[in-house]
């Protein structure tokens, strides 16, 4: 691999790079900063974690003009998370050079934004609907604007901010330098290339391949109003030590995090509207084992480092393929096996499809467990703690009762009572889960109520009713339940314009 001192950068951004603990530039970085350098357009062509950040990160810095205060280098990205994360690694690539670095999106008191903007910035980072609002309020001023980068393009098309991004780009100098990264290249973003670049060259990275190995994937069909069910009877049966749940919209995964709380279970959801001192502190939970379960959007969950994951259930199927593989990436790491299973509704059966068709491997259907098949989970459970509770703990305070009972009871009694306690048995505390649209039609030969079975046996209670059955956890959160309304209405499935996810 090329190492950084040979790509004919400056001293001061080689010793933030050498103080980041990094030496070697993979391929999307060699590529991307000989070119930078040059002044050339460039599509970069690869997948989330190649280093895409410092590949134009690198040139930016090298073009700054520190003593210019205008705004000289402008970064549009899909999420808050991303452009904090972004803003985050330019400043350090910058440190020596002392580039002014400041990130702008949604979510965050805007009044706030723009006294930061009186601050001269050189460098903005922003999700596509905050960077309009300022544009139009007239607070942020492109006019100086040298260099443009498009991060994630394909996940910004699928949010629904393409009209967005021509509308940013269209304020910006002509006479500029464009970089647009993408995992894929669907029609829409070679439109904006063709309209907005000259001449790109193509820096393409080779995908390791659409999806890991060593993950097993499963998909259930089964109603909506079926799916929280046979969520929480799965959940019994596997134990997951950390798992993530998807859902489509911030109103699902607020609604299921809570029921998922009151049936028993440590969960909690992190979605775009929440505070970032909100899901970092969630996040930080997840990491440390404090939560077992971790409801997200896609959006959350982008670009962030999570690892130990064993299972990933995607409650709504993703519209798309890369959704789709980013989500069940998240388990399967380093080495280790992962499970995802994914439910489906019978009108959603095409997406399924056109996800196999494009990892290029079948999912497994899966019959969701009975009642009394996730009872059996929770008790094997109980047994394991009691097995472990014998083996580790210290039990001299305890053996004189024990002597005690046992006098008094037969000890197959005894066991049997202690295995009852330490079992949190399926219950049916009512939780409501408001009923989201199918995504529309995709052709196929799967589609609609026909095609492969895994089909759902069993109670069928009512969407957006409360919900019976199937319950039990692995913890003792039982009273941590409340409210927790959603801020988003309904679903926006297929090509609906949505700022929310900001």
């Amino acid at each position: 691999m090329t190492k950084f001192s040979e790509l004919n950068i400056s001293e001061s951004t080689q010793r933030s790079l050498s103080n980041m603990g990094f030496e070697e530039a993979t391929p999307i970085q060699e590529g991307t900063i000989k070119l930078g350098l040059e002044g050339r357009d460039i599509i970069g062509q690869a997948q989330t974690g190649t280093g895409k950040t410092t590949a134009f990160g690198v040139p930016i810095i090298e073009n700054i003009d520190t003593s210019n205060r205008a705004v000289q280098a402008l970064v549009i990205a899909p999420t808050r998370e991303l452009a904090i994360q972004v803003s985050e690694e330019i400043y350090r690539i910058g440190k020596d050079k002392r580039a002014k670095v400041l990130s702008v999106y949604g979510g965050q008191e805007i009044g706030r934004q723009i006294r930061a903007l009186r601050n001269n910035p050189q460098i903005i980072v922003g999700t596509p609907g905050r960077l309009l609002d300022l544009i139009k309020r007239k607070t942020l001023k492109l006019d100086n604007v040298q260099t443009l980068v498009l991060d994630e393009a394909d996940e910004m098309l699928n949010m629904g901010f393409i009209e967005d991004i021509n509308e940013i780009m269209a304020s910006v100098p002509a006479e500029r330098q464009t970089l647009l990264f993408s995992a894929t290249m669907p029609a829409p973003i070679r439109r904006i290339a063709e309209t907005f670049m000259k001449n790109p060259e193509i820096v393409a990275i080779k995908s390791k391949g659409m999806t890991v190995e060593n993950i097993d994937q499963y998909f259930v069909k089964a109603h909506e109003r079926e799916k929280f069910d046979i969520l929480t009877r799965i959940l019994n049966v596997q134990q997951p030590e950390l798992a993530i749940v998807f859902g489509r919209t911030k109103r699902r995964v607020d609604e299921l995090s809570n029921a998922l709380t009151i049936r028993g279970y440590l969960a909690e959801g992190i979605h775009g509207d929440l505070t970032q001192a909100k899901r970092m502190s969630v996040l930080r939970q997840f990491k440390e084992g404090k939560i077992d379960i971790l409801v997200a959007t896609d959006v959350a969950a982008r670009g962030l480092d999570i690892s130990g994951v064993t299972h990933v259930y995607n409650f709504d199927i993703p519209q798309d393929p890369e959704s789709y593989v980013h989500r069940i990436g998240r388990t399967g790491r380093a080495g280790k096996s992962g499970i995802a299973v994914t439910f489906v509704t019978p009108r959603e059966m095409g997406y399924l499809r056109i996800v196999e068709e494009t990892t290029k491997k079948r999912m497994t259907p899966m019959v969701p467990p009975s009642s009394d098949e996730a009872l059996v989970g929770q008790q094997r459970l109980a047994v394991e703690q009691l097995s472990e509770i014998i083996e580790k703990s210290e039990l001299t305070d305890y053996t004189h009762l024990a002597s005690e009972m046992l006098k008094k009871y037969d000890a197959t009694d005894i066991v049997a009572a202690a295995l009852r306690n330490l079992t949190r048995e399926p219950n049916d505390t009512p939780v409501t889960i408001s009923e989201e649209r199918p995504l529309p039609s995709r052709g196929g030969g799967r589609s609609g109520g026909g095609g492969r079975s895994g089909g759902y046996r069993g109670n069928r209670s009512g969407g957006g009713r409360p919900f019976r059955g199937g319950g039990g956890g692995r913890s003792s959160a039982g009273g941590r339940g409340g409210s927790r309304r959603g801020r988003e209405g309904g679903s926006r499935s297929g090509a609906s314009r949505s700022r929310k996810p900001e």
